[in-house]
């Protein structure tokens, strides 16, 4: 008999023998990763992950955020930062490999069209998502997008000034991520570890210079979204409701299965029936930020 149970996912995943394009390796033992996946690329969304396989001598595969993907030339790409042994096996794979791979996975931001001021705050890892979405954006001039990012170790990119005016920075913060700043998109990056042209603070202070700078017709126009470590997240989402704004999420969680099976990853929500356990992996890694129990 047929179950009733909606299966919103079904049929949404790909399974794909993935060719190594490019593998770069930037400071602090960051990788960028492009990889051909046409699948994936045709139907990733910002906020989606894939699920690869780093090594075949390790069973379990690790979750990596897209960070760009081109559906015409088929390709896939990552940040991520080689921080256990399967991280560290992905990064010694190199570029004419092939790596399997599970994607597109998850529930992606969505970008409310009442909102166009889109404030996108990425703080290490949470960046890529975050230039997915710019990317995404920067196709539509009726979204005005500015990227904050934040990161205590070097920038896996050589930051160069910013060709944007950003209203309510402080006078020398003018560091900007290249490819923002080629796709005409503001930017700045905030860390404690007095990086040149960096704010020297959390992006969630450089957040609300901005945010201040605004009347309350420009603040009202304004969606947050945000993807980074869990006391990143809690504080943008208290800024998120001190300003009255709407703020999306992407988590990050441990992950085993990565497809909704093993409910190894899941958070509290609170819903208007009570505390609810969600999976990050598909009823995430985005959320309504004042839905987290934090």
């Amino acid at each position: 008999m047929p179950s009733s149970v909606p299966r919103p996912h079904r049929d949404t995943l790909f399974v794909e023998d993935a060719l190594i394009l490019l593998h770069e390796r930037h400071p602090a033992n960051q990788y960028v990763l492009r990889v051909a996946a046409p699948q994936c690329a045709a139907h990733a969304l910002p906020g989606s992950f894939a699920h690869i396989q780093c090594t075949t001598s390790l069973p379990m595969r690790r979750p990596l955020s897209i960070m760009r993907a081109d559906a015409d030339q088929g390709w896939v790409e990552f940040l991520y930062k080689d921080v256990g042994v399967g991280t560290h096996a992905l990064g010694g794979r190199e570029e004419g490999e092939t790596i399997n791979l599970i994607g597109p996975i998850g529930t992606p931001f969505h970008a409310d069209r009442t909102r166009p001021r889109t404030l996108l705050l990425g703080g290490g890892v949470g960046i890529p998502p975050m230039v997915f979405l710019a990317d995404r954006l920067r196709s539509d001039t009726h979204w005005q997008p500015l990227v904050l990012m934040g990161s205590e170790v070097p920038f896996p990119f050589s930051a160069r000034p910013s060709r944007f005016l950003v209203p309510g920075v402080p006078e020398g913060v003018i560091a900007a991520m290249p490819l923002l700043d080629d796709w005409g998109i503001p930017s700045r990056l905030a860390s404690l570890q007095g990086y040149p042209g960096c704010f020297e603070g959390y992006i969630t202070e450089l957040a609300r210079g901005w945010l201040d700078s605004l009347g309350k017709a420009e603040r009202d126009e304004v969606g947050i979204y945000a993807c980074g470590p869990h006391p990143m997240l809690a504080a943008v989402a208290r800024l998120a409701g001190e300003y009255g704004l709407p703020c999306q999420v992407s988590l990050e969680e441990f992950m085993a299965c990565a497809v909704g099976g093993c409910a190894g990853c899941t958070v509290r929500l609170k819903t208007p029936d009570g505390p609810a356990m969600k999976r990050v992996c598909v009823d995430g890694p985005v959320f309504d930020a004042t839905l987290i129990d934090w």
